[in-house]
């Protein structure tokens, strides 16, 4: 169990250097943005925050946790097995990051996009073995093997865009379609899914009954692929198609309040069973989740729709708000609720810094968003946004330094 533990921490640790490249880069637009920057290409960047971003940090991490979940449930070290595929996906990760820097998408960041679906595929092939291998069934097993179909389908996204980019087809619907197809099965399939299957798990631990977890995970995942057309009501589609959109986000929504009420009245058991720390963080990427569920309930409302579709800032306000306040909040509250991760003094400030700088990013996309759509200048958003990303950068600079300290102060 030494040498499994030994195997997370590592892992995990590489992990959060990711999520520090992923701020710098976040730091160098927003610099672009507000002021003259001309030795970088914008979009390059871009495209470098993002694949890395979704590969280096989130998916590096989450594969991590599965690999660790496999190994909690027999008592042996999976990692042995695993260290290939983990190791391929950071190469191609860093791949990606570089190639995109260097030509934004050509034929090297193509060739290492597509060698980072194919690791996908080969995990899912393995771990999914693995999983039916496992002596006890369990529900989350129903979330994981859902995230792994849904991590596959949202590859069909990613070699349409690289299609569209590489032939230079100037066709915005397709290219909008193609970029949201491919955002939603990665963050409301197979990221959420694989945060939620990890969650399941501990619940039923502490005495949720399998059954009513069973139901919410069918309420998800016959809700995950019709709600993509949440991502497309610009789109005309027809009015049956609408309301079963309308239909999936309340499913959705619903499945969450039922989770949330069940969640609260086994609140002592639960709270009897994570650290305060990571409580905080679990809750406020609940808070965040909540918020996302509302907001996409409300974009099925034809002229909400207009409002998110139509103002960037909104978009990538929303997206900040799943990938970090939802996703990155619940992969840091996991690790530390499951002691994937020593924390003192440093990380603790860190933290506290990152959280604010996540919160002073969503304000500003905010005011920047209403300002857009009111035709207003607010003086120095762009600079505002900088300094939140800044911040940002601070706070995971400090937790990777808390995390070579490796000694628990506190």
């Amino acid at each position: 169990m030494i040498e499994l533990r030994s195997e997370i921490q590592k892992w995990i640790r590489i992990a959060f250097i990711n999520l520090l490249i992923v701020a710098l880069l976040g730091v160098l637009m927003r610099y672009k943005i507000s002021f003259y920057f001309p030795s970088i290409e914008q979009g390059n960047v871009l495209h470098a925050h993002s694949h890395f971003a979704f590969a280096g940090w989130i998916t590096q991490a989450l594969m991590t946790m599965l690999v660790a979940y496999l190994g909690s449930q027999t008592s042996q070290n999976y990692f042995k097995k695993y260290t290939w595929l983990l190791t391929a996906n950071l190469l191609t990760a860093y791949g990606m990051l570089l190639s995109f820097l260097w030509e934004g998408y050509g034929i090297v960041s193509i060739i290492f996009s597509t060698l980072s679906i194919f690791v996908s595929y080969a995990f899912a092939f393995v771990f999914w073995k693995d999983l039916n291998r496992l002596p006890v069934k369990s529900v989350s097993h129903l979330w994981f093997k859902a995230a792994l179909i849904f991590n596959i389908i949202s590859s069909i996204g990613a070699f349409a865009l690289a299609y569209i980019l590489a032939n230079k087809i100037q066709h915005p619907t397709w290219y909008l379609a193609t970029i949201y197809y491919y955002l939603h099965f990665q963050y409301n399939g197979w990221f959420f899914f694989t945060c939620m299957g990890l969650l399941c798990s501990k619940l039923i631990d502490t005495g949720i009954k399998q059954l009513f977890l069973k139901k919410i995970y069918l309420m998800f995942v016959l809700a995950c692929v019709p709600s993509y057309f949440l991502s497309a009501l610009w789109l005309p589609i027809p009015l049956v198609a609408y309301l079963i959109v309308v239909l999936a986000a309340a499913l959705q929504l619903t499945g969450w309040i039922f989770l949330l009420i069940k969640i609260i009245k086994f609140r002592k058991e639960i709270f009897a069973t994570i650290l305060k720390k990571a409580r905080i963080i679990l809750i406020l990427s609940s808070i965040a989740l909540s918020i996302k569920l509302l907001l996409q309930a409300g974009s099925t409302i034809p002229f909400l729709s207009k409002i998110a579709f139509g103002y960037r800032p909104v978009v990538i306000g929303y997206l900040h708000l799943v990938l970090l306040g939802v996703i990155t909040l619940f992969i840091i509250g996991y690790a530390k609720m499951n002691n994937f991760i020593f924390t003192n003094r440093l990380w603790n400030s860190g933290l506290i810094i990152f959280i604010s700088g996540i919160i002073l990013n969503e304000i500003f996309l905010m005011i920047q968003g209403i300002s857009y759509m009111n035709y207003i200048n607010v003086p120095y958003i762009n600079e505002l946004l900088y300094g939140a990303a800044i911040c940002m950068f601070c706070g995971v600079s400090l937790i990777n330094l808390g995390l070579r300290k490796g000694t628990t102060d506190v």
